[in-house]
């Protein structure tokens, strides 16, 4: 456990105002709504210790982002899915800290909730704040969402681990201010990803996929340069970029593709990987393509294959994974291991799920696309630990610092 953060759960919350920090972004469909309720079902548990202990309850959450901007939606819909889910009403207000949002704070009677307006509407609040202006703890203080909010609550609760590693007032700017806690989401997220990096059974295998390699990499070389991993099964984009790396050319098509999306700067890094430890690197030993409406499958031996965009790995490689994940103490997956949105290529992805589905090891999966395709071939009861979390997962399980922990052990100066 995270020593030295409070744990809400025991703490008298009756008749205090909280501040409640989770995190509820979620995918949303091409209609605008939400098409999985993953985080706010994870949420939930935490809501109700405050609702049902007397608690006056605020809630700030984002949903999307500059980089996301389709995802950038009203909390209206969270409000009403949090109410079905917990059986308490919510209510929202589209105003995250003006004159309406304080009023309304101010209204509320113990066991009441409400929503905030999208943490996201602030400019103080996006990623490309955070990446282009760099705040100190101190500074937090004097950005508009703490400036407005504090002085109204009594405890500041955070729950959300998967946002731990952004450096935004919401996450890091309160603690100074106000009695802090973490819930038990928190805790939950934090220990099963402890125990992969401390002492796991064994043996332990990390399954990476997906197309967003810049998580695989930043995981791969912690993890096998301090023998937490014994194998790392690469799939995916990331394991293309790996064939490129032990020299296997794999079709003029694909690499273009590759080179126009800058993933080819991730071969050299690749290289000096396989130099150090290759002998731990599962790669695929074939491929899949779509030849007019048809999948079609061959062997990395027979590359390249200059017309061809890979987008599965083939039936050799997806029952070699899952021979390994049988015979794990430990897997952890990030990422499917193709395009599984399309029938034709959902084979690779399919068979690892059921694979990590009927093993006895621990499992645990994290990111918001490895949960959706998780969902869709195997019951997520199955797997031992469903992460919330997508970049604080990566970045933990990279060794680097999340600002939200930081900010739980800063001591006001």
């Amino acid at each position: 456990m995270a020593t030295g953060i409070k744990n809400i759960i025991g703490v008298d919350v009756s008749g205090k105002s909280v501040l409640f920090r989770p995190d509820i972004n979620s995918p949303i469909d091409a209609n605008g709504k939400i098409k999985n309720e993953n985080r706010l079902i994870e949420t939930v548990p935490t809501l109700k210790y405050l609702i049902e202990g007397g608690a006056k309850v605020a809630i700030i959450a984002h949903q999307g982002d500059t980089l996301d901007y389709q995802n950038l939606i009203p909390l209206a819909e969270h409000a009403m899915r949090l109410s079905k889910l917990s059986g308490y009403s919510i209510d929202y207000i589209d105003d995250v800290c003006g004159d309406a949002a304080i009023e309304r704070v101010k209204q509320l009677k113990c066991g009441e909730v409400i929503i905030l307006g999208n943490l996201r509407y602030l400019t103080e609040e996006v990623s490309t704040f955070e990446k282009d202006v760099k705040l100190t703890a101190k500074e937090m203080e004097n950005t508009y969402l703490i400036r407005r909010l504090y002085r109204i609550f009594d405890i500041y609760v955070n729950d959300a681990f998967s946002a731990a590693h952004r450096n935004a007032p919401s996450m890091t700017g309160f603690q100074r201010l106000l009695p802090s806690y973490a819930g038990p989401l928190f805790f939950k997220e934090y220990d099963a990803l402890s125990k992969i990096m401390t002492n796991p059974p064994r043996p332990t295998f990390f399954v990476l996929g997906g197309a967003k390699i810049s998580d695989a990499f930043g995981m791969m070389e912690k993890v096998l340069s301090d023998g937490i991993a014994d194998a790392v099964l690469a799939c995916g984009v990331t394991g293309v970029i790996m064939l490129i790396a032990r020299g296997i050319h794999v079709g003029c098509k694909y690499e273009k593709w590759l080179a126009d999306r800058d993933l080819l700067a991730f071969v050299n890094p690749a290289k000096e990987l396989l130099t150090k430890h290759g002998e731990k690197f599962i790669l695929p030993t074939d491929l899949a393509y779509a030849e007019g409406a048809k999948r079609i499958e061959i062997d990395v031996a027979k590359l390249p294959l200059d017309d061809a965009l890979f987008l599965d790995i083939g039936i050799a490689s997806a029952n070699e994974f899952a021979k390994f994940i049988a015979k794990a103490g430990t897997v952890f997956v990030n990422g499917p291991a193709g395009v599984y949105e399309d029938p034709k290529f959902e084979l690779g992805t399919s068979k690892v799920w059921n694979a990590l589905a009927n093993t006895n090891a621990y499992t645990v999966i994290g990111g918001g696309d490895t949960v959706s395709a998780a969902a869709k071939f195997i019951d997520l009861k199955k797997i031992n630990y469903v992460c919330t979390a997508g970049g604080a997962m990566v970045r933990f399980l990279s060794g680097k610092k999340l600002p939200l922990i930081d900010a739980f052990m800063t001591k006001r100066d």
